[in-house]
Order: structure tokens, then sequence, then C-alpha cells
């Protein structure tokens, strides 16, 4: 009983110190402010007018800038200044209009080498670093209308099934409107419709036509609406985790508005466009050469303006269909996206173009762009967007032989085909959204955080730090060097797996200062009491941290336990406080008690002596109690 590690462990804590070190060291590089332009349609690039432009711009508004990269279609500019990201974000935004994406962003200044070993620095919170805030809105008018038109569309069929002639179907607000050419037809078309169209109350009316009013029930109109948001809601959350953000929120607010954070994204620009692109599919068949023109629409291809064609307005399947998208090559080398839908889209599907074989059937893209418009109010220039439904044909081809659950599209840049493959794999808005608020905290609010987070952690640990040396001397200043390479390894991990720290996060940060020294307490009294009770002090180190180590698993296990169940019922700032904490735990295991026995053993292990300098040792006569020679072994 020496108090001796063997080698092999003394390299194996050095090793996991210089790690940790190594891996904490980024976050001393703090991101510059920046700002990012990207353009609004995937695969485009920006021109050197445009670049030259913005550079323009931003010093004509004595907005200092530096280390413009460009990569791609994007261009990333850094800030001196963190107050100027706003309004260099607002001027640009007004300069370059609709056609590009201004957003703030922060750019990384940890050094090559670090990055190279797979080094970067924590991803800071909403509350931290002033990530990106987005509000939006479901266009229930929108929705509605399209609901309506769909089922406008359903009658029109079931009609025609059942051989009841009706002279037109016309939609008002959230009502159909059915007109008959007579009285007993209108009454074989009451009855039909009170049976089939079982969320519609139905109504006569007899003037110059003899119609029948179909009108959508309260509740059903109600839980449409519901529906809208909550699908809205699982898609944007879906198209935030293929965005690979940290820790995002995404929540109901209200009857008809989500709220998206998106603290630490790495590229905004992206983000804003990907979240706020209702883009879906329309698959139609090509109208035949005499359909009339209530039965078909024309459309340009998205490639080529200047070429149309004429599709059914009836479709096959939409986007909601698709259960997974990834973009590809055919074998010509050309984009493509392999698409695979769900057993009701594959059946209609294969039932559609098991009858269509030699036609040509359609893709259409459906998206809303924003159209930006400054006016004057109160004296200040306000911007207004409206968002317009733009259709265009990505793919015309000729039906080859029936399709089934898989199948590809083509007709697509690259860019497109990646930004397509990632819309429809994280599914389809069921509504059309748009952005009614977009702010983020602003950097100093974000800064002043960091700064009062930062003392409440310095200061508590200046504390701990101070007792510990008063009142436990040198064991104190080895607990010290412990509770300072917990930080350390405690920053590292978080680093390394890339979880997000919010100021929740700095009080367990905090608190896991208090943890670990408690550790040591215990044991350090354990030590003396074994001291005081005449063991030498040999024994007493082995027997304060072998006694004490049950005491210390059990009540860092029960708070673990706690910290695991917080993470998994919580949400946002809830789960990066359990995150934190149970980190903490697990260092502050092994710092308090491996690292502080490494350094007593380095410091006392293998040699006689006679005293500790550890505080609190009652004074005896002659020295302690010697131990036996069964005990030395």
């Amino acid at each position: 009983m020496l108090n001796k590690y063997p080698l092999w462990k003394n390299i194996l804590i050095v090793l996991v110190l210089a790690l940790a070190t190594v891996y904490s060291v980024p976050n001393l590089y703090p991101p510059d402010p920046a700002i990012q332009i990207t353009p609004n349609q995937a695969g485009a690039e920006l021109s050197e007018y445009s670049l030259e432009k913005i550079r323009a711009n931003l010093k004509e508004n004595n907005i200092d800038f530096f280390g413009e990269e460009v990569t791609g279609g994007t261009v990333l500019f850094r800030l001196t200044d963190s107050e100027q990201q706003l309004p260099a974000k607002d001027k640009l935004q007004r300069v370059l209009g609709d056609e590009f994406v201004v957003a703030l962003n922060r750019a990384p200044t940890t050094p090559q080498w670090l990055l190279d070993m797979g080094a970067g620095p924590m991803t800071l919170g909403l509350d931290l670093s002033g990530g990106v805030h987005f509000l939006m809105e479901v266009d229930m008018e929108g929705y509605m209308k399209g609901q309506m038109k769909n089922y406008q569309a359903e009658v029109k069929r079931q009609l025609r099934e059942e051989d009841i002639r009706y002279r037109r179907v016309t939609i008002e607000d959230n009502s159909l409107r059915v007109s008959f050419k007579s009285e007993e037809l209108q009454e074989a078309g009451d009855s039909f419709l009170r049976r089939s169209m079982t969320d519609f109350r139905a109504s006569t009316e007899t003037n110059e036509t003899f119609d029948v009013i179909i009108a959508l029930t309260d509740q059903k109109r109600k839980d449409l609406q519901n529906y809208a948001v909550k699908q809205n809601l699982t898609t944007i959350r879906n198209r935030v985790n293929e965005l690979g953000v940290a820790e995002p929120l995404v929540q109901r607010q209200g009857s008809n508005r989500i709220v998206v954070q998106l603290p630490g994204v790495q590229d905004t620009a992206t983000a804003k466009k990907v979240l706020g692109k209702a883009a879906n599919l329309s698959f139609r068949l090509e109208a035949e050469p005499d359909a009339s023109r209530y039965s078909s629409e024309e459309y340009e291809f998205r490639t080529d303006e200047f070429r149309t064609a004429r599709v059914e307005k009836s479709e096959i399947i939409s986007g909601d269909r698709v259960t997974n998208a990834q973009p590809s090559f055919d074998e010509n080398g050309q984009p493509q996206v392999n698409i695979s839908l769900d057993s009701t889209g594959a059946n209609i599907m294969a039932k559609v173009t098991r009858k269509s074989i030699k036609r040509r059937m359609a893709v259409l893209f459906i998206e809303q762009k924003p159209t930006t418009k400054y006016q004057m109010q109160d004296g200040k220039e306000v911007a207004t967007t409206k968002y317009t439904e733009t259709r265009g044909i990505i793919s015309l081809a000729t039906i080859q032989s029936q399709l089934g659950s898989s199948f590809r599209i083509t007709g697509l840049e690259p860019a497109e085909a990646s930004e397509l493959a990632l819309l429809l794999r994280a599914g389809a808005l069921a509504a059309p959204m748009y952005f009614v608020e977009e702010r983020t905290v602003g950097p100093s609010l974000g800064k002043e955080n960091i700064e009062q987070g930062v003392t409440s952690v310095v200061v508590g640990l200046a504390l701990v730090l101070l007792f510990m040396v008063i009142f436990y001397r040198l064991f104190g200043f080895f607990a010290n060097i412990a509770l300072f390479f917990n930080l350390v390894i405690l920053i590292a991990l978080m680093s390394l797996i890339g979880a997000t720290l919010t100021l929740p996060g700095i009080a367990g940060i905090v608190l896991t200062v208090g943890m670990a020294v408690d550790a040591n307490v215990l044991i350090f009294s354990r030590i003396r009491e074994e001291m005081n009770a005449g063991r030498s002090p040999q024994h007493a180190i082995n027997e304060g941290y072998d006694r004490a180590f049950v005491t210390i698993f059990d009540a860092n296990l029960t708070t673990l336990i706690v910290a695991v169940i917080l993470f998994g019922v919580g949400t946002g700032p809830v789960k990066g406080f359990a995150v934190t904490l149970s980190l903490g735990i697990i260092t502050s295991m092994f710092t308090a008690i491996v690292l502080t026995r490494s350094l007593v053993n380095f410091t006392y292990g293998g040699r006689r002596i006679n005293t500790l300098s550890i505080g609190g040792i009652n004074k005896r006569d002659g020295s302690a109690t010697e131990i036996t020679a069964e005990e030395a072994k």
C-alpha cells in the first residue's frame, strides 16, 4: 500500500489531459460576425457585377469588412463590428432584392491545424450567440382555397360516376354551389351529396337554377386548419434536422404560427431559403391534343421559358406521397432525383400509368416566391413581402412501362436536384407559409450574456479555489488543479459532441464546479479522520479514497439519473442544462478521484512520511502510528 500508480496509468492520465487541452483550445478563438449572401435560385452563381455592388454598398454605408470568401454561389463578408451586422443585412437586401437571400452568420477563426485534428469551438445557443429567430405564419386562406378546389374536383368526379348530370360546381368561400338543370336532378344530387359528403352541410336553393349548396362544417374546417399547422410543424422540424442544426427550437405559437430558432447554424442563408420554400411536386399527364381549356392548363418549362406544354388539371399524385428522395446521376452523367412513394401513392401511380403507356407525364414544380416592396410609413421605409405561387415543368417524359413505388425525375441542375431531394425528403408543406418576423437576439445582448455567465463561473471558481487552499492546504491545491482540468475536459467534450452552450448550460457548469469540489471535500475529510484516528499518512490516504468512493459514486449516480430524465422530457434550454450537468458529473468523477489521487501519489507515494499538508489534524505526541508489515504489502 505505497500509494503509487503504475506507469501506464500515469501516461493515460497525461494523455487524456493533453487531448482535452487541445480540443478545448478552439474556444479561445471566437468567430467573426459576418454577412452571407446566397442566390435564391439553387445552382445560380454570383456574378462579379453583383459582388462589386455588394462591396460598394458596404463601403458607402461605412461598414468595415474583410476576409471576403466566395464558395460556389455563396459569398461571405466578415465584419469588424457585430453591431454592424443588422444594418449591413438591411442595406444589402434592399439593394440586391428578392433574387438573393442575405443572412447573418458567424465565421469561424479556428486555426487550420486544429480543424485538421477535428477540433472546433462549442456551438453557442441563441441567448449567447444571437442566433436566428423566425416567426412563420400559415396562409390559412390559401390553404382553404386549395382544399375547396380538391373538394370541387371530388364532387364532380362522384357526380359523374353516379351519372347525375350537373351544370357547374363553383366555390363560394368554404362552400360549394352545385347547379342542376331540373328539380328532379337537384333532388337526386341533394340526396347523393348528403350521403357522400359527410363533412358538409347541404341545403337547396331554387331560383333561376336548381342549386344544392354544401358548406364545410365548423368542426371539419377546424380539423383541416389544425392538420395544416401540425403537418407544417412536422415538415419544418424535418427540414431543420436535414440541415443538421444543433438543438433547434421549433414549436407552435397560437393557432396558425410556428416559431423557429436556429442557434449556431453554420449556413443561415440556406436555412432561411430551405425553411421558407413551400416547394412541392405535382405529377400530371400531358393533355390530349383535343383537350379543352377547362380540363387542361399550359405551363412553361423552368429551364426554358420559351418552351411550354399543356397538362391535365387533375393530378395523379402530389409530393406529399413521397417517402424518400435522393439526388444522383443517370447513365449519361445528368442529375436526377430518385423518388420513392408510399403505398397509396404507388397504387395510384401504377393504376394511372398502366392505362397511359406511350403518353407523356409531366412533373410540375410548385413553389412560393417572395416579392418585396418598400413603402414609406410614418417617415420610415417599411418592407412588405408578399408570396406568389409559381409553377413550372421540370420534366416531361414518355411513360414506357407501368410505374410503381420507385422511379426517377430528370431535367434539373445538380444544385436544384439536391435541394428538391431535401425538400421532398423532409416532406411537403401542407399549406403555404411566409415569414412574419425574422430577427436575431442582438449581438450586444449575446455578448452581455456571455460576459455575465463567464463572470459567474470565474467568481464561483475563485471562491472555491480560495476555500480549498485555506482549509486543505496542499491537498486543496491538488483539488484546484483537478477542478481546472475538469472544466477543460468538460469544454473539450462539449466541443467534440457538438453540444450547444446556453445560459442554463453555464448554470450547469457552475453547479459542476461545486459538485466536483464536493467529492474532494468528502475524500479529504475522510483522510483527516483516518489521521486523527491514529492511522499512518499512507494508510489514511488509501482509506480516504477507498471509503469515500462509494458515497461519491452514489451521490453522482442519483444526480446523473435526474439529468438524464431532464434531457429526455425537457426541451431547448432545459436540455442544454441537462447535457452540461451530465457531462460535468462524469468529468468530475475522473478529476476528483483519479487525477487528485495521481497528484497525491506523485507527492507522497512510495516513501515513509509522518504528516500530511491537509489541515485539521489533531496534534499528538510522537509520530503517526506505524503500519504493519501486512498493510505495507
